[in-house]
């Protein structure tokens, strides 16, 4: 494919981080004094999905010769949720960046397979509980694959959104949130997303300004409001039954007998219930006192017992599995370093620390296995 052919959409570079001047310009360097592209750049359909940096570079200097990789997705939304994913891969992220990469990779994935942008209910594809089931199973699967739970995921789809709506109130609002220069809690980007985008310019240039000098009254739109309290009911009359009404009837009537006299009841501690059943659903949420049968006391006695025992002592064979994956890390992590950063294996200055950091685990290698530790 010939470089003209490539095409940019801006939606598919807004996913992906920028570089710094200084970066950006060391790239440029290495990639004339090698002539070529090291790696491909990504494409779907035309659309550049990896590689917009070394695009421009490409773009400057004609004699670079690169390769295009064409991959296949089945629409836009595959694309992005493509993106995200492959920027999820690099180490270099900031934690906001992190959110806003996986709650668009989790939006995008679902949008891909036809369900709706924040709203598991509404459905083009298919049943309404099968839709729900598979967008269970969607962030289930986001979760693991980036080693989070499924709660961080939906969190992150509604972070991205208080994103997305800052963006469209006050272009370049993004990138100010996502490196810091707009700094504000994930509950106050999550609100943004409901604040009318007329309103949204105000309370952005009010985030960025130091707190001590944040007008709060500006602010307050983004506090969760307090849903207001339930009228309290009056107590309705509980209408007698007709053994109440003869009770009544009865303690109306004059006493003819002679009252026996009153015997004063036992201290509380002495009184043992009357029955040991489980007790109902209402009394275990109101503090149900429980006489403990011995049974009872054996089990509790174990479970406490068993507390304090001490743990088993580790093995070789568990350790050996410690190893194996630190090894896979250290592998994996170097992998990508050179993968993405291929600047490092010919920059002379990354070369030399690069040579010192070989050095110095081989020499501990054979040390271990000469057994001299």
């Amino acid at each position: 494919m010939k470089l003209s052919q490539l095409k940019i959409d801006p939606e598919f570079q807004s996913k992906i981080p920028p570089l710094q001047f200084e970066e950006e310009q060391q790239l440029e360097q290495n990639i004339i004094a090698e002539g070529r592209l090291l790696n491909p750049i990504i494409t779907w359909n035309g659309y550049i999905l990896d590689g917009h940096t070394r695009y421009r570079i490409l773009k400057k200097h004609g004699f670079i010769k690169f390769e295009v990789e064409e991959i296949q997705l089945a629409n836009k939304y595959e694309a992005l949720a493509w993106i995200c994913k492959n920027q999820l891969g690099r180490r270099n992220l900031s934690p906001e960046r992190k959110k806003f990469l996986l709650g668009k990779e989790y939006e995008s994935t679902k949008l891909a397979v036809g369900g709706q942008p924040g709203n598991c209910n509404k459905v083009n594809r298919c049943d309404q509980n099968d839709h729900i089931d598979s967008e269970k199973r969607t962030c289930e699967r986001i979760a693991v694959e980036h080693g989070v739970g499924s709660a961080t995921v939906r969190r992150a789809e509604k972070y991205s959104r208080g994103i997305d709506a800052a963006e469209e109130a006050v272009p370049g609002a993004q990138e100010e949130i996502l490196t810091g220069h707009i700094k504000a809690t994930d509950e106050q980007i999550v609100a943004l997303a409901s604040i009318p985008k007329e309103e949204r310019p105000a309370i952005l240039e009010e985030l960025k300004k130091k707190k001590s000098d944040r007008d709060d009254t500006v602010l307050e739109r983004l506090k969760p409001s307090k849903p207001p309290p339930k009228p309290k009911s009056a107590p309705q009359k509980k209408k007698p039954t007709a053994t109440e009404n003869n009770t009544t009837s009865q303690a109306e009537q004059p006493e003819t007998s002679v009252q026996e006299p009153i015997t004063e009841s036992p201290p509380e501690e002495e009184i043992e219930p009357t029955s040991n059943a489980p007790p109902s659903f209402l009394q275990s949420i109101q503090g149900h006192k429980r006489h403990l049968s011995d049974e009872d006391k054996a089990r509790l006695k174990a479970s406490v017992d068993a507390r304090y025992k001490d743990k088993a002592a580790a093995t070789g064979s568990i350790m050996l599995c410690e190893l194996q994956g630190a090894t896979e890390d250290f592998i994996f992590r170097w992998n990508v370093v050179f993968q993405e950063h291929p600047e490092v294996l010919i920059d002379k200055v990354c070369q030399k620390k690069l040579s010192e950091l070989m050095d110095r685990m081989m020499s501990y290698l054979k040390t271990v296995k000469e057994e001299k530790l």
